[in-house]
This record gives C-alpha cells, sequence and structure tokens, in this order.
C-alpha cells in the first residue's frame, strides 16, 4: 500500500501543435526539467500519426474532431506516439539531466483499458481507460524517474489501442491524487480558453461549473475544447487540487495569463 503523502506532483500533458514544433517543444522541455519535485509528462501527437499515414498512403478518418483508429491506423498510432514521438522526448529529457522513462499503457500493466463500445459511431480501436496503476506509478517517481506516456493503452489480452491524452492525464492525476497534492496542466499553442478564437488575449481565466454549462450553451466553447474541459472537471471532482490551461509560459511562470478550473 501507498503511503498517504501529500507531496506536491505535477501532472503536464502537451498537445500536437508543440510537439510539431521544434523550438516549442525544445523550449518546453527545458522549462519543464526545471521543475522542481516529482513530475509526470502525457504527450499526443495526433498531427504526426495523420502525416504519416498520409505518406504511406493510409486515409485518416475523423468525426468531430476524434480519429477513428482502424487496424491500419492502430498500427501507425503505435508506430508515432509509442515510438517517434515518445522517444524523442524522452531523449530531450535525458539531455537535460531528467531520468525520464518512456510508457505506453501496456508498460508495467500501468494503464488498462477497454474497447470504447458501439454507439452512434464505431471508434475502432480506441480504448477508454479503466484503471491506472498508481502503485507502479509511485515506485518509479520514488526513484526519481519521470514517466513519460504516449497515448496508447491496453486491454491485458494483447490488444493495444489508440486512447485520447487528454483523458490519460485526467485519469493520472485523478489516480496519483489519493498520494499527492496534484496539479493538472494542460499546456497547448494558446494562453487559454478563448472568449473569442478570433482574440488571442480574450483568456477566460476563471471557469467553474456554471460558467462552463453557459459558455457551452452559448457555443463559445468549440467542440475540440470540450471534451478537454469535461477531462478537467472530471479530475477535479475526483480531488486533483489544480487544473489549469495554458500555454507553454505557465510551467515557467504561473502568473501568465491563462485559465483556471474549479467546481
Amino acid at each position: 500500500m501507498r503511503e498517504h503523502v501529500k507531496n506536491r506532483l505535477l501532472v503536464a500533458k502537451i498537445g500536437g501543435n508543440i510537439i510539431e514544433d521544434p523550438e516549442a517543444l525544445t523550449s518546453f522541455l527545458e522549462d519543464f526539467s526545471k521543475v522542481e519535485g516529482p513530475k509526470i509528462l502525457v504527450h499526443g501527437g495526433g498531427k504526426s500519426a495523420t502525416r504519416l499515414a498520409d505518406q504511406l498512403g493510409i486515409k485518416t478518418e475523423m468525426i468531430d474532431g476524434r480519429r477513428i483508429t482502424s487496424a491500419e491506423n492502430l498500427d501507425i498510432v503505435v508506430m508515432t506516439y509509442a515510438g517517434l514521438l515518445n522517444k524523442t522526448i524522452v531523449a530531450g529529457l535525458q539531455h537535460r539531466n531528467c531520468n525520464a522513462l518512456g510508457l505506453t499503457g501496456a508498460d508495467a500493466n500501468v494503464i488498462l483499458a477497454e474497447k470504447r463500445p458501439v454507439q452512434f459511431v464505431d471508434y475502432g480501436y480506441v480504448g477508454d481507460v479503466v484503471k491506472v496503476n498508481g502503485n507502479i506509478i509511485t515506485a518509479f517517481l520514488n526513484q526519481g524517474i519521470i514517466p513519460v506516456f504516449c497515448a496508447v493503452t491496453h486491454d491485458s489480452q494483447g490488444q493495444l489501442f489508440n486512447t485520447n491524452a487528454d483523458t490519460i492525464a485526467s485519469e493520472i492525476a485523478s489516480e496519483m491524487s489519493a498520494d499527492y497534492e496534484v496539479s493538472l496542466f494542460y499546456c497547448f499553442e494558446l494562453k487559454g480558453v478563448l472568449e473569442n478564437i478570433e482574440d488571442k488575449d480574450s483568456v477566460i481565466e476563471h471557469i467553474d461549473l456554471e460558467k462552463y454549462t453557459a459558455l457551452r450553451e452559448a457555443e463559445v466553447i468549440t467542440e475540440g475544447m470540450l471534451p478537454k474541459l469535461q477531462n478537467c472537471f472530471d479530475a477535479l471532482q475526483k480531488k486533483v487540487s489544480t487544473v489549469h490551461i495554458a500555454n507553454a509560459d505557465f510551467i515557467k511562470d504561473n502568473t501568465t495569463k491563462h485559465t483556471t478550473l474549479s467546481l
């Protein structure tokens, strides 16, 4: 059983627009490496997967911003997420004296998932998280290791799944909140959730559930942001201490303009 110590823990998730930009990724890894204390990094990489699929002549199908993961596309996702991107990030952290370990959910059985049930859409080999093994993650952290998770999980029956990286970050943060004071940070290219997508400075600095409902009904929040915000509130409801959506500058200066979520 894990000891109930409330040390601080940072769980940061970075998306494709940062991963795709070598300069932005280098800058983020430099700042992330300087964050003291235990930390976890989660990354996506959908744009890289789409580009590789195009190069190989494999069709990428999206519905409402969500990837339909065929068997061929699953191969692309695993190659891209768990291979090139994950190891590039790990190597970048090692270069900065951060002892990082790249992981899928299958490694050490750390994230168990199940195939998303078919309702209106068959998403193919997409997994929904069932369980996060916090004991294993804690063991890594106690050894001074920084886990770097890509968006691949498994079902313990030998099947890998493409799984939303925002959800993985939320589920990991929620599991670890039993033992840590967890800050969950969604890092992307914008300063936060915007009131007006055309005005990059129109950051909504605080969103609670009531505000979220109003913004959704007014259609201020776009479809792509809806699942991200739902993951934020799921984490808060599962006792994650703080949740922020911001650009990369936030990790070195949390006074910069950003969006903070609360219940």
